[in-house]
């Protein structure tokens, strides 16, 4: 599988982004589907996912209420939409898909498939 992230940009405080990542080489319909971020100088933390059978959701406190996963199987494409964005949003943004994660390990960074990530800059 192969993911390729776009989406990422410039954009005010308070303000709103759709982020996406299409994936290529399989359907990642019944995949678990994630996105973690990484700011300048931090270690790459999570930030929400989709359980691969359930469709249930799972944020980082940090983001609940702000942030929301979805998928278009139609499209193979993994979408995080970003709103209420906060200058401490700034980072990277990594998509991640696997075929085998189960809900307790969500949030673990060993994802078997990582798009090469797309930058967020949040300017106060």
């Amino acid at each position: 599988v192969q993911l390729q992230a776009s989406g990422g940009g410039l954009v005010q405080a308070g303000g709103s982004l759709r982020l996406s990542c299409a994936a290529s080489g399989d359907s990642i319909r019944f995949y678990a589907k994630a996105w973690f971020r990484q700011a300048p100088g931090k270690e790459r933390e999570f930030v929400g996912a989709i359980h691969r059978n359930s469709g249930s959701t799972l944020y980082a406190d940090s983001v609940k209420g702000r942030f929301a996963i979805s998928g278009d199987n139609a499209k193979n494409t993994i979408y995080l939409q970003i709103n209420s964005l906060k200058p401490e949003d700034t980072a990277v943004y990594y998509c991640a898909t696997d075929r085998t994660k189960i809900y307790s390990s969500l949030t673990h960074a060993n994802y078997a498939y990582w798009g090469q990530g797309t930058l967020v800059t949040v300017s106060s």
